[in-house]
Order: structure tokens, then C-alpha cells, then sequence
């Protein structure tokens, strides 16, 4: 595992990175001088009897402090600038390398993560970050200046005014220590709840329909209102602990201002300063107490910061269990050989979903697969492409070990119609030239044709350029499994999948896609996963799956003669179909 610095990604704006704290500095460097500024006009109305000597100082001093205030909001406005600069554009890098990591990983880490899991990373956590890189440049500069140079300052007026820090200080030290040390293990535990949350609306979201089908939204409001009173309750108690710190912190900062006017006032009456040293003294303490309170929260940001960033390090650090091959070519083409095959899915006990397969598949030839479901079906295809790797034995793309192959010259090769069509929002076209984005529109428009979704598509209202509803939501279960069959078409692969996925196809639609694919693919494998028998009589070989194993593997005349499971599903479905397969 490559270990990821997420700093790594402020080497890109080092320039901003630097130049930030320097416009802090100097707006810190100008609020310091505020106080001396005011003292000074305190002093002289005080000492002065001369009006047109307090006038005067008046006016030059406010002068003087106005410039001060322009100077320090350029300084303050350029340090906001900078550091936008630096950390939106970091964020936005992580955000960008942790997505595409994403997509480069294998099925069985992204069910690893969860969905909602992967959402709040990408997102919420990534903002803290960025956030937190933004606070770094700004406050992490200010805070210490302000209590270093408003300590010196305060020290220059009197030195007796140290002995009121001294004492305080160690009590807001004891404060902030004591957050740190509650707050930071509950932050983790925080953004594990919202995963929660956010797994639970994107589950209830995209099962909508079958929510509202079996009327069980009180059941998902009900589990909603769970995860997110988990939620509230985790974040609350971080919150009110926080809640504390600043009331407790004020409390000592306003005795600490109380202390100084008194001991101010002690030195005035004993004509060691002046009176508006004493309000310059009040006004330094204050900053440097309020600096440790800003350092308090900072610590509440850096704990925030440290988890979401672990979270975000976790997907970043990730590396692909399914690791690309280097071969590239082959001497076969359109053939698949499954040899001594055993599979079951990461992390799950028991025994094997499949269980020593062989078989093969010659180029050019129609092979269903054909079995009771939880069988295997969908796992056996999905070893093809390499979407998982076998626990024993091989599979063999084109005469290649799959695992030898480059996963995009593999993928490249086959043509995947999902059991679940996935669709995305964008225009029909858009849809179909998924498979090939260089696709002419009258390759998109032959390969709709294929797919017999040309003729549902023409009677839209803008045709290819129709739009379509994310996750396909505006079409019927029928018309997207057509427009997915337009995708894989499209690319001409020298392997097609169907894994059941023409099951919302009524038996005329599905006959003419078949003639079609027959006339316009010949010489193209096709391998289909299917539950009725109709789908799957016409194939040249039809594997009969059974508890993980191929039980029989031959045409239909001679599994009807061979296979009592064939003929029993045959049978089932002639009874239903009134005696009619054809």
C-alpha cells in the first residue's frame, strides 16, 4: 500500500501557501498597533490642557490608525484570496485523485466501502479538508502573532501585567487540553454515523419505486429517523462538550481583563503609567486570551480535519485487488474456456457459489446458461470480464488467463448487458454511445435497431436527442433494457453477455433481437444468461447450472433427452405458456 501525505497536494500552490501567512502577518502586525494608537489620544486628552494640542493629536492619530485599518483589510482581503486559492484547489486535486481511485477499484472494494460511505468521503469529509487547509494559512498564523505580539506589547507597558497571564494562562491551557483529549476520538466516530445516513437516503432514493410498491416508506422513515438519531446524539455530545470550552475560556479571559484594569489601576494611582496604557494593556490581554480561544477551536477543526483525512487517506491508499495484466493480443478471438473454476465473493463464509466449472465456448457460438436462481449464473459471467477472480482454477478470454490480460483490452473485447440496466441522465444518445464514444449517429442509430429500441426512440418527442431521467426513471423497465442492448451492440465486441437482461422483452421483441444479432453478428459470441426456456432453446449449447455446478451442457433436443432438471423447467414453463416456445 503507497502511504498518501495529503500536504503533498499544497506543493501546487506553494507560492499561495507562503504568501498567505506573510498577508496575515501584516494584518496581525497592524491590529497590534491599534491599541498603542488609542492610548496615545487617551493619554494626551488626559494630560493635555491645551485643546488645540488634543485636537491636533486627535486628528493626526485617527489619520494614522484610518491608514493603519486600509492597509490591514489589503493585507486581510489578500490573505482570504490566497488561501481560497491554495485550498479550494486542493480540495478540489484530492477530490479529483480520490474519485478516479474510486474508479479504479475492484467491485469488491466499493461494496467494502458502501455507497453512502464513499459519498461522504468524497464530499463532506473532503470539504472539512479543505476547510481545515484554509483555517491552517489563515488562523494558524494569526493566533500566534496575536498572542506572542500582544504578550511583548502588554509586557512594554508594564511589566506587572505578566503576572496576570502567567496566572491565567495555565487555566485555558488546562481548558483547551482537556477538548482535545475528549473531542478528538468522538470526531471518527461522527462521520460514521453520517455514512449511516447517507447510505440509508441513497438505499431509499434508488429503491423508490419499491418502496412506494410494498407501502413500506413508515419502515424506511422509521429507519431513517434511527440512523439519523445515532447521528444527532454522536454529534451532539461532540458539540455540547465544545459548547463548554468557550463559556469556561470567556469566564477566565474576562477575570484576566478584570485583573489588569485592577492592577492598571493600582500602577495609575501610584503614577507608574497612564491611563490609556491601562485601556492598551485591557485591549492586548484580551487578544492574546482570545488568541488561545481561537486555538481551542482550532483544535476542534484539526480533530475533525484528522479523522475526515484518515477516511479520505483510506480510499486514496487503496490499491485494486483486481491488478491489470500486460497482454495485449492475442491468436484467438471470441473464444471463452472455464477450466476447473471454484468462486464465492470476498469475505463470505461457507462454501463455494461455484464449485469446480468447465467448460468452453468457441467463436461464433450462441451458449445460455439456464438455472434456478442463486445458482450461479450471474457470478459464472462475471468472472469473464474480470469483475472478480476465481478462489481456484482458470478462465480464458481469447486463450489468455484473464488475469494475464489488460483489464481495458479485456473489457475492450466484451460487450456486458447488466442484469439491472443502468442508465445515466443525459440524452438517448448520450445513453448508447457509452459503448463508443466515437460513434457516428448512424452507427447509434443501426445498433438501436439491433436492439429493436429504434422504434420506441424514433416516437420520442426529440428522438436520440431525447432526454433521459437519471438512472433511466422516465423510460419502461423494456425500453432501457433496449437501450442498454444499443450500448453493448454498438461497440461490435467480439464477446456479448446478456445476464438476463432481456427478461422485460416480451417474446416477439426478444425473437426479433435474436434474428438480429444472428443476421448483423455473425461470427460474434454470445453468451446469455436467461429464466425462460424460450430465451434459450434456439442457442447452439445451453449449460444447465445447478447448485453451483454444470449439471448438463448440450442443445435443446438433446438436454429434452439427457437432462431431467431441462425437462422439468420445460415442462414448468410449457404448462404456463400453453404449450408455446416457439
Amino acid at each position: 500500500m503507497n502511504k498518501v501525505k495529503l500536504r503533498s497536494y499544497l506543493k501546487k500552490y506553494w507560492f499561495f501557501v507562503i504568501i498567505s501567512p506573510l498577508f496575515m502577518a501584516g494584518e496581525v502586525i497592524v491590529d497590534l498597533l491599534q491599541p498603542k494608537l488609542m492610548s496615545k489620544i487617551v493619554n494626551t486628552v488626559v494630560e493635555s490642557g491645551e485643546l488645540s494640542v488634543v485636537m491636533s493629536t486627535i486628528l493626526t492619530t485617527c489619520l494614522q490608525m484610518l491608514g493603519l485599518v486600509a492597509v490591514g483589510g489589503f493585507m486581510g482581503l489578500m490573505c482570504c484570496y490566497t488561501a481560497s486559492i491554495a485550498s479550494q484547489g486542493f480540495g478540489s486535486d484530492v477530490r479529483i485523485d480520490a474519485f478516479n481511485k474510486v474508479m479504479s477499484l475492484s467491485l469488491e472494494q466499493t461494496d467494502k466501502f458502501t455507497t453512502g460511505s464513499l459519498v461522504t468521503r468524497l464530499t463532506n469529509d473532503i470539504t472539512a479538508l479543505q476547510d481545515l487547509v484554509q483555517m491552517i494559512l489563515r488562523m494558524f498564523v494569526r493566533a500566534p502573532i496575536f498572542m506572542i505580539g500582544g504578550l511583548t506589547m502588554c509586557l512594554t507597558l508594564d511589566v506587572s501585567f505578566g503576572k496576570v497571564v502567567a496566572i491565567s494562562f495555565p487555566f485555558q491551557l488546562a481548558v483547551v487540553l482537556f477538548m482535545v483529549f475528549k473531542a478528538f476520538p468522538k470526531f471518527s466516530i461522527v462521520q460514521k454515523k453520517l455514512d449511516r445516513v447517507n447510505s440509508v437516503v441513497q438505499e431509499s432514493v434508488t429503491g423508490a419505486r419499491v418502496v412506494k410498491a410494498y407501502t413500506r416508506e413508515p419502515h424506511e422513515i422509521e429507519r431513517f429517523g434511527v440512523a439519523n438519531a445515532e447521528y444527532q446524539k454522536t454529534n451532539l455530545s461532540v458539540q455540547i462538550l465544545m459548547s463548554c470550552v468557550w463559556p469556561v475560556l470567556s469566564i477566565i479571559m474576562n477575570a484576566s481583563v478584570l485583573a489588569i484594569i485592577y492592577v492598571g489601576g493600582l500602577q495609575v494611582e501610584a503614577q507608574r503609567i497612564n491611563v490609556g496604557d491601562v485601556m492598551a494593556a485591557v485591549q492586548y490581554i484580551s487578544q492574546v486570551l482570545h488568541s488561545v480561544m481561537m486555538v481551542s477551536m482550532m483544535f476542534n477543526q484539526i480533530a475533525r480535519g484528522k479523522a475526515c483525512g484518515d477516511r479520505v487517506r483510506e480510499v486514496l491508499e487503496a490499491d485494486p485487488t483486481i491488478v491489470s495484466g500486460s497482454t495485449t493480443e492475442s491468436k484467438e478471438t471470441g473464444t471463452v474456456r472455464f477450466e476447473n473454476v471454484s468462486f464465492k465473493y470476498p469475505g463470505a463464509g461457507g462454501n463455494n457459489i461455484l464449485d469446480n466449472i468447465s467448460f468452453d465456448v468457441k467463436k461464433g457460438e450462441t451458449v445460455a446458461i439456464i438455472g434456478a436462481t442463486g445458482s450461479g449464473k450471474s457470478s459464472l459471467v462475471n468472472l469473464i470480464p474480470r469483475f472478480y477472480d476465481t478462489v481456484g482454477g482458470t478462465v480464458y478470454v481469447d486463450g489468455v488467463d484473464v488475469r494475464n490480460w489488460d483489464l481495458h483490452e479485456l473489457r475492450q473485447k466484451i460487450g456486458f448487458v447488466l442484469q439491472k440496466s443502468e442508465l445515466f441522465s443525459g440524452t438517448v444518445n448520450e445513453n448508447i454511445n457509452w459503448g463508443k464514444p466515437d460513434a457516428t449517429q448512424e452507427e447509434i442509430i443501426a445498433a438501436a435497431k439491433v436492439a429493436q429500441a429504434d422504434e420506441f426512440i424514433s416516437h420520442m418527442e426529440e428522438g436520440y436527442t431525447s432526454y433521459v431521467a437519471e438512472k433511466g426513471a422516465s423510460l419502461s423497465g423494456g425500453q432501457k433494457q433496449r437501450v442498454a442492448i444499443s450500448r453493448a451492440v454498438l461497440r461490435r465486441p467480439e464477446i456479448l453477455i446478456f445476464d438476463d437482461s432481456t427478461s422485460a422483452l416480451d417474446l416477439g421483441t426478444e425473437a426479433k433481437l435474436r434474428n438480429a444479432l444472428n443476421t448483423e453478428f455473425e461470427g460474434t459470441t454470445v453468451i446469455m444468461i436467461a429464466q425462460r426456456i424460450a430465451s434459450v432453446m434456439h442457442a447452439d449449447r445451453i449449460a444447465v447450472i445447478e447448485n453451483g455446478r454444470i449439471t448438463a451442457f448440450d442443445n435443446h433436443d438433446n438436454l429434452m433427452k439427457t437432462s431431467a432438471t431441462y425437462r422439468d423447467i420445460y415442462s414448468s414453463q410449457m404448462k404456463s405458456n400453453g404449450g408455446d416456445a416457439e
